[in-house]
């Protein structure tokens, strides 16, 4: 056996005993012993095999995968196929993802020698990960235990939260041979447990609620919430949560809403803020927690997320204790609540289908308890964020880390070959951006998966912005609208993947069936109003809430 061959052998078989049931491969040449090794495990049935021929999309894909399943592993080659994975990363690393990524490299004599897809791979994602660098591998004894163990680290450092790049340098030959001879037993510990079985370390601290009085707003972020829910419940603090955050309870349906559209009523001003985990969706809700005196952060992270340079506190956990309760406190919020709400169904009952809010409102409400859903950068996720009905009964993702529209539909069919059936909401630049998503060769996995694409011809989300302001307009198209005037039947067509548009909220709502296979929904709106639609919508929702 050559040395790449048992290397490449060791290294597949210690991830499967580690737990990683799920690996994302792109072909190459210099990965080649790991994609044989890869392959070999797939049909003995020990881990799930998914290749990808985009190394963009197969980061993302395994990113979907790491959301969903734990820790999962995306294989390449050398050189550029690398940088290309470089989005997922970043995504991974800001939004506490178990992804690893194996490169195959050269061994180090072929560096600096002009030789082919040859770069320098240390540290190529900078401050998004470390790089783990496995020796070359050489015919004597005294490896196996090495490979082993620096794969446990590998998966311990991943299930930490922290995504890590292994590099492996592979010698020619790159293919195994018919003699399986090695100088020694390339065996794993008995009963397949991993080479070293590494416990979480964790380092807590806990806060007193002391400080946070009755007239109390929780924010929360991209993160789940736990038991601070049985907390705020009992506290009588009113809950704002972004649609993935983790409240098993009731929350304000349009918190958000009323977080942004003037300043608030006296009684509804708090007198602290607890944020838990990264709230970065609405300028409102910063807003807030900027120019509020009390503001408590809690985070598992110690970089803990104050965009606003606002924390007054910051802990992992909150000792409850018994806290004052101000009943007229949550009342005013709820009443504020419900008028809000009034406000959106008269604004949208007024305006005609289609707008994104009007998509976002209907595809939360009309998905089937248990749903997995995925949305998409730029307006879907703020759409769903302002009008829809929270659910507590709907399991929802999203790339908020880094929080670009790469990798989209990759990450989502990730998550549905994990999770089962789901459905995503984008809009036609983020599906565009990652078209590749939908390129799946024909012995591959298929998850069940409803596209909602809201397709308003470009980028809808500036029109919101201050570069949508009518002084901007001379520019604004060209290089903030970027209008495509793409065809997305036609470009669901030649990735042969089922395509159905529909014009109207019957349609629409007919086309959410329970999906088998992939599907895109396509919707067209036009974002010329869209500005003026939210401007109406937040003068709606000041008047009511303060009359």
């Amino acid at each position: 056996m050559n040395p790449s061959t048992a290397q490449a052998r060791v290294l597949v078989d210690e991830l499967v005993r580690n737990d990683v049931r799920h690996v994302v491969l792109s072909p190459g040449s210099r990965n080649a012993p790991l994609s044989f090794a890869l392959h070999d495990a797939a049909v003995a049935g020990r881990l799930v095999l998914h290749v990808r021929v985009d190394e963009r999309s197969a980061g993302f894909l395994a990113l979907g995968l790491a959301k969903a399943g734990g820790v999962t592993a995306v294989v390449c080659t050398s050189g550029t196929a690398v940088a290309n994975l470089h989005p997922a990363v970043l995504e991974a690393r800001h939004s506490g993802t178990p992804l690893l990524v194996i490169t195959a490299d050269r061994p180090v004599e072929l560096h600096r020698t002009g030789a082919s897809q040859t770069v320098d791979q240390h540290g190529i994602f900078a401050a998004a990960t470390d790089t783990l660098h496995f020796p070359v591998a050489e015919r004597r004894t005294g490896q196996n235990g090495m490979w082993r163990s620096l794969v446990c680290r590998a998966v311990a450092t991943a299930r930490s939260g922290r995504p890590l790049h292994v590099n492996v340098p592979l010698r020619d030959p790159l293919v195994p041979e018919v003699d399986d001879d090695w100088p020694e037993p390339l065996d794993g510990r008995d009963f397949d447990v991993p080479w070293t079985r590494a416990h979480a370390r964790a380092t807590t601290s806990t806060s007193t609620a002391e400080h946070l009085g009755p007239r109390t707003l929780v924010v929360v972020g991209d993160a789940p919430m736990g038991e601070l829910a049985e907390l705020a419940w009992h506290a009588g603090w009113p809950i704002v949560a972004e649609p993935t955050a983790g409240v098993d309870g009731p929350v304000l349906r349009h918190g958000t809403l009323l977080l942004n559209s003037g300043e608030l009523p006296k009684e509804l001003i708090p007198d602290a803020v607890l944020v838990v985990g990264r709230a970065t969706l609405s300028r409102g809700v910063l807003k807030l927690i900027g120019r509020t005196p009390v503001v408590h952060v809690l985070s598992a992270e110690p970089d803990w997320p104050d965009p606003s340079f606002a924390a007054t506190h910051t802990s992992t956990a909150l000792e409850p204790g018994e806290p004052d309760v101000e009943a007229a406190w949550m009342t005013a919020w709820q009443d504020a609540d419900d008028a809000a709400a009034e406000a959106v169904d008269g604004v949208l009952a007024d305006e005609p289908w289609p707008t994104g809010l009007h998509v976002a409102r209907d595809l939360v409400a009309a998905l089937p308890p248990g749903a997995l859903l995925f949305l998409g950068s730029s307006n879907p996720v703020r759409d769903v964020d302002l009008v829809a009905v929270p659910r507590t009964d709907l399991v929802v993702h999203a790339n908020r880390g880094g929080a670009g529209i790469d990798g989209s539909l990759s990450t989502a069919v990730g998550l549905a070959l994990a999770e089962g059936p789901g459905y995503a909401l984008v809009g036609d630049l983020t599906f565009l951006h990652d078209l590749n998503g939908l390129l799946i060769g024909p012995d591959e996995l298929r998850p069940d998966l409803t596209i909602v694409v809201l397709n308003d011809d470009g980028g809808g989300i500036f029109s919101l912005l201050e570069q949508g302001s009518p002084e901007h307009a001379a520019s604004f198209e060209r290089v903030f609208g970027t209008p495509h005037g793409m065809d997305l039947a036609l470009l669901c067509a030649g990735y042969r993947v089922s395509h159905e548009r529909v014009n109207s909220a019957a349609e629409f709502r007919a086309a959410l069936t329970p999906p088998k296979g992939i599907r895109v929904v396509e919707v067209r709106a036009d974002r010329s109003g869209l500005r003026d639609l939210h401007s109406r919508l937040r003068a709606a929702v000041s008047t009511r809430s303060t009359s």
